[in-house]
């Protein structure tokens, strides 16, 4: 065991057959590293909560135990509430609902045992063929994202969770995937200072716990050409010019924008030099922690060592308090269902006058890559679970899926699917997008479309009782 370990964070993954099982030798070798805590993918709340007990009564200290929860603990627990994405909560525009869901993902992460939540997106949506960032930002208006970051953070903060702001200095401007390459944004400081670092500012003041840092190149910034994640000029401006002083974490080391040409292990090293203190899920952490022990006190000075170890150790005893309060399971569904109605809009279109039965057929552009989608037809038996009619004979609905997702490489919707929209929309009553409005745009002729932002199952079941509501 050795103390440089407690900046390394490894992930553990659900699997659908075997549930956290494959990840007890990982548990098991990297607490006997020493490692300052876990990211947590997939499964239930239930399964994740009796893992971290396990865990933490197994550890030689206090761990942090974290998610990305950038649509509520749902997103990843399917036994515990999904929220709207923060690009529908940027169109309603109304930051007390941005901060009750900030409320409730920190509640609800406490009650599992998750005491570090990696949201909120801080990024604004100013690229089009930004392939990653999308409906994961409030928008593309600096002060208006600023508002909703501080609501979100501010909300959950005060509920014992440590929140973090990302992806600084910000991710919107590229138009590649920090997963499968290198970005690059070719704006300088001045810019970026006045837009993109403005949310992170918002965020700073509301009194976030931890910053994460982008794999991605700011050249007129830092001419090293490195990631934010490794650049100190970048990592240095956070600490003076913006004045935080908590938790800087990098984003995952599995990814191409930090990884190409220097490898996990070089990678570590360079961040925590830079500024860094905590290394988010590295493929192998029994390397990095070689790599980082063996830099520890020559290529890696011990004092940035030292400051980034009582970093990580006040983060620790800032959440490691009782949770403020329960919380309570139905009450938040029902906010939940009720704010994903008031989200749904239409794109164009007039009255619908739809008739039963229903034929619902879909696109879905999001096959594909290392992940596999969710639930596609819970629209569907919703619908019958209403009462509706299904099958030949009525209104066509065409569903399109289309989300921000690691490794898919692109924003819009791809020719496969473009082409499959086209033979459908002769036919086609209603289209109802589960994707960002601006796609809206590529799809040809005048049916009507409905904005539903995104194809969680949260966002189906609204979509269905919007359709339910509107039958003739």
């Amino acid at each position: 065991m050795t103390p440089v370990a407690r900046l390394v964070f490894p992930a553990l993954r659900w699997r659908r057959r075997t549930g956290f099982d494959d990840e007890r030798l990982r548990i098991e070798r990297t607490l006997e590293l020493g490692v300052g805590g876990y990211i947590f993918f997939g499964g239930t709340a239930d399964a994740a909560s009796a893992l971290i007990r396990e865990i933490q009564a197994a550890a030689p200290h206090p761990l942090l135990f974290a998610a990305d929860f950038e649509r509520g603990v749902g997103q990843q627990f399917t036994d515990r509430t999904q929220l709207p994405p923060p690009a529908a909560l940027g169109f309603l525009g109304q930051s007390d609902l941005t901060a009750r869901c900030g409320q409730i993902t920190a509640r609800q992460a406490r009650q599992v045992g998750i005491n570090w939540v990696y949201a909120p997106v801080a990024d604004l949506d100013v690229e089009p063929n930004n392939p990653i960032v999308q409906t994961r930002s409030f928008g593309d208006l600096p002060d208006q994202v600023g508002g909703h970051v501080g609501a979100w953070i501010r909300a959950a903060e005060a509920e014992g969770v440590a929140t973090s702001a990302k992806h600084y200095p910000g991710h919107g401007r590229t138009t590649a995937d920090s997963h499968e390459t290198l970005p690059r944004v070719d704006a300088p400081l001045d810019i970026l200072a006045a837009s993109d670092l403005k949310p992170f500012a918002d965020g700073i003041a509301a009194g976030t716990r931890s910053v994460m840092c982008a794999h991605v190149a700011y050249p007129a910034w830092d001419s090293s050409g490195l990631p934010a994640s490794l650049s100190a000029p970048v990592q240095r401006h956070l600490r003076t010019a913006l004045g935080f002083d908590g938790v800087i974490v990098t984003d995952a080391l599995i990814m191409e924008g930090v990884l190409r040409g220097r490898g996990a292990a070089g990678a570590v090293v360079a961040a925590v030099t830079a500024g860094a203190d905590a290394l988010l899920y590295p493929q192998d952490a029994e390397a990095v922690v070689k790599a980082l022990d063996a830099a520890a006190g020559k290529a890696l000075p011990s004092a940035r060592v030292d400051d980034a170890l009582a970093r990580i150790a006040r983060l620790v005893e800032a959440v490691s308090g009782p949770a403020s309060s329960a919380p309570d399971l139905a009450e938040d569904g029902a906010f939940a269902d009720a704010l994903a109605d008031m989200t749904l809009h239409v794109l164009r279109g007039e009255a619908l006058g739809l008739v039963q039965p229903l034929e619902v057929v879909m696109v879905d552009d999001d096959v594909g890559g290392p992940y596999a989608v969710g639930p596609r037809d819970l629209l569907q038996r919703r619908l019958a679970e209403l009462g509706v009619r299904m099958g030949r004979g009525g209104s066509r609905i065409l569903l399109v899926y289309s989300e921000p997702r690691s490794w898919k490489g692109r924003a819009m919707l791809g020719d496969r699917s473009l082409g499959a929209i086209r033979r459908a929309a002769p036919t086609t009553a209603l289209v109802i997008l589960f994707g960002h409005p601006r796609l809206e745009a590529q799809l040809e002729g005048t049916t009507p479309v409905l904005c539903a932002w995104h194809g969680q199952p949260l966002m189906q079941h609204a979509a269905a009782r919007w359709v339910a509501a509107r039958l003739g």
